[in-house]
């Protein structure tokens, strides 16, 4: 059960650490995608009437992919990252006043 925000005593509150984990991956994902389409669909280098789909392609929208999921993943983490209060404990944020404080367990 999260305790209730120290600033409003409102019970709508994140864990951040939870929120952080969370960014990370949605940040990793979004980033892959934007990678692998944008690498499969540009503009460049189109084979004209080919029935085979080019397995460079492939290669080069996994390698798209990886990149693009590292900074994504950096973007997300940085993103809640900024969002922690200092000092020590499990860091939370009031959805209702936006407060974020710690709660030393």
């Amino acid at each position: 059960m999260p305790p209730p925000c120290s600033r409003c005593a409102s019970q709508r509150i994140i864990n951040l650490e939870t929120t952080r984990k969370l960014g990370t991956a949605v940040g990793a994902l979004a980033g892959s995608l934007r990678g692998a389409y944008a690498s499969l669909y540009s503009p460049g280098r189109l084979l004209v009437a080919s029935t085979q789909f080019p397995l460079s392609r492939v290669a080069t929208a996994v390698v798209a992919a990886t990149t693009g999921g590292i900074a994504g993943a950096t973007a997300g983490n940085q993103m809640i990252q900024s969002l922690f209060p200092p000092g020590e404990g499990t860091p939370w944020l009031c959805l209702g006043c936006g407060h974020a404080f710690r709660v030393i367990d």
